[in-house]
């Protein structure tokens, strides 16, 4: 029956799974490529090293996750070799050793971990007689690693595996390592402690022949190879991809008996290895995840480039601004938007509300300093009719409900005084209130997002705030950094802002020369983007071609605006614009010496136009 055994082996030799024959005297006959591979008879890995045996004076290193268990029964008293005579070392401890063979004199190094413990990672990085070692077992990937100098042996484990690597006594050159089949090529960290020869490993090693020898000497008395000799035997039992262990690897096993003229002549066990396939699945699970997660981050961008187009700049902080702005948009957490005035706080609130499931439902901007401390409470909750002295008869709803459903926006929360924080802390809390003068509890479906350009932990330590309420509104905090500390986005805010003010103020298209542009880098914007929307448009009014210089550009006129904040009042968009108009026009007048022809010509303004303002202004 044996007569092309050659040829049988050969074709055998390219199938995708091991493929091992034993006669029914349990001798091996078939012992494919594949086979070799999964078990690591072949032996061709590494540098290479000669066959030898582990002698005096050589330095042994050794990584074992589970001291007497698939490593050749390695045990505490084979340790005592290395000099190694620890009586707190048990079986089933992982190790980590350097020590010299037979030399009682040389003190070895060593770490231990109980194998009670759990372990992560159990380490050893030391100059040992001028060699640098570093020993690792790393329980997490599961591999032992042992590096000598600038040379690295890992040996990836399942469960358990013991790994060692010797010097040579005299020249200090790599005498052996262990690679993965060292059972089947009966390599045992214990045997060779005890001075059994090794076989050599590398290119140009001799092939390790496993013809004719007992599958016992190759494989090491598991359950599986005990069912693979009986049913070679004779025994009736035949099964279809069991997972089973073999050698300390995890395997898929198809075990069948081989009958010749109605006898049993041996048995067949085909062989995959799970790890492999499992290394398969694990890069298939990474590309999955990794596909997953590139589109999730392109959904992401496309997303905050959306929905938060009118947060102008390119900086990296504006950038994480807007991701954040972004997740924020897909949760129903409360929101803290953090920054100095003019940052654009109110714009970016708009954009999360735009961008979240509310975005069909109303938006409510509560500006809460700008309401008048004692008409606060009654805008915020409502009242019933006759709650008060001037109330409505049919009383009014508060902000609240009128953003049901949607978003409500309290700007600038740290202007509201405390009686009222106690209150709006409730709010927030239970969704719930009762209106000014009322008796009957009304709820709410709001997304709260809350703004401020203060710092409300300094507000807390001065009594102005409270903490808790601190603690509820400051679920999702997003701190807008001021313009002076990202002046990279002036490039993009100056081209957006510019086009959509010539627009509007009704002027031909203006451009800004790069002296001018020089200019606003230079500045140190104490009012933000706010201060830059007003200096461009002065200066889209004040400059004369088409082009803005940077004479066109005034800057710090807001720095004294905000010195006297407290006593002046803040003028709204029209009446500044008018000032500034008529501003203009005197200036113009100032300089053409009084001629309305070449004033009105430097404005470019119409004849009627300028003199509606003449009379409008009461310009003589």
């Amino acid at each position: 029956m044996f007569k092309n055994n050659d040829f049988i082996q050969q074709f055998t030799n390219m199938m995708s799974e091991g493929f091992i024959f034993i006669d029914d005297n349990g001798k091996i006959q078939i012992y494919n490529t594949k086979a070799k591979e999964i078990f690591g008879i072949i032996g061709h890995e590494g540098s290479g090293h000669e066959a030898g045996k582990i002698e005096k004076g050589d330095i042994v290193i050794i990584g074992d996750n589970c001291l007497g268990r698939d490593d050749g029964n390695l045990s505490p008293e084979g340790l005592k070799l290395l000099g190694i005579q620890d009586k707190s070392i048990e079986i089933g401890d992982a190790l980590v050793a350097i020590g010299v063979m037979d030399e009682p004199d040389i003190t070895p190094i060593y770490r231990y971990s109980r194998q009670s413990k759990p372990l992560d990672k159990l380490e050893l990085m030391v100059t040992f007689l001028d060699e640098n070692i570093h020993v690792v077992i790393d329980d997490i990937e599961k591999h032992i690693k042992i590096q000598v100098n600038h040379q690295s042996f890992t040996l990836p484990f399942i469960n358990a595996i013991g790994h060692m690597v010797v010097l040579d006594r005299h020249t200090k050159a790599i005498k052996f390592y262990q690679t993965k089949g060292y059972t089947a090529r009966g390599e045992g960290l214990y045997n060779l402690l005890l001075g059994k020869p090794y076989r050599g490993k590398g290119q140009d090693a001799d092939a390790f022949d496993v013809i004719g020898k007992d599958i016992f000497e190759i494989h090491c008395d598991s359950e599986t190879i005990k069912e693979f000799y009986e049913v070679a035997k004779g025994k009736n039992l035949t099964y279809k991809e069991k997972f089973t262990e073999i050698n300390g690897r995890s395997t898929m096993c198809t075990l069948e008996p081989v009958n010749y003229n109605n006898e049993r002549v041996g048995a067949v066990l085909k062989v995959e290895d799970i790890s492999e396939i499992k290394k398969v699945i694990r890069e298939r699970d990474e590309a999955l995840f990794h596909l997953e997660r590139m589109e999730e981050r392109l959904q992401e961008k496309e997303g905050v480039g959306g929905f938060f187009s009118k947060i102008i700049g390119e900086s990296q902080e504006i950038q994480h601004v807007k991701q954040l702005a972004y997740k924020a948009a897909q949760s129903n957490s409360t929101v803290l938007i953090l920054g100095e005035s003019g940052t654009g706080k109110s714009i970016l609130a708009k954009a999360i509300h735009k961008s979240s499931k509310y975005k069909e439902a109303p938006f409510i901007h509560v500006n809460c300093g700008s309401i008048p401390e004692n008409l606060l409470e009654s805008e915020l909750l409502g009242y019933e009719g006759g709650a008060f002295t001037g109330a409505r008869k049919e009383g009014k709803i508060g902000m609240f409900q009128m953003a049901h459903g949607g978003t409500i926006f309290l700007d600038e929360i740290g202007e509201i005084p405390l009686p009222l924080q106690v209150k709006l802390l409730q709010v927030i809390q239970t969704r719930s209130f009762y209106r000014i003068g009322g008796s009957k509890k009304n709820h709410v479906d709001v997304r709260i997002i809350a703004a401020t350009n203060k710092n409300l932990e300094e507000e807390i330590l001065k009594g102005s705030f409270r903490e808790d309420l601190y603690y509820r509104i400051n679920v999702f905090p997003i701190w807008i950094p001021p313009l002076r500390d990202r002046k990279q986005d002036i490039y993009s805010l100056v081209y957006t802002i510019l086009p959509k003010i010539c627009e509007r103020i009704g002027c031909q298209p203006k451009h800004i020369s790069g002296e001018a542009l020089h200019k606003l880098l230079a500045y140190d914007w104490p009012g933000n983007v706010r201060e830059l929307e007003n200096i461009v448009e002065r200066a889209v009014n004040l400059t004369d071609g088409n082009t803005i210089l940077s004479k066109d550009l005034i800057l710090g006129n807001y720095r004294h605006l905000q010195d006297n904040i407290e006593i002046q009042e803040i003028q709204s968009l029209k009446d500044t614009m008018e000032h500034e108009e008529r501003k203009a026009i005197e200036e113009a007048l100032r300089f053409f010496g009084g001629s309305r022809v070449q004033a009105m010509k430097a404005l470019k303004i119409g004849k009627t136009s300028f003199y509606e303002k003449l009379k409008k202004y009461g310009i003589e």
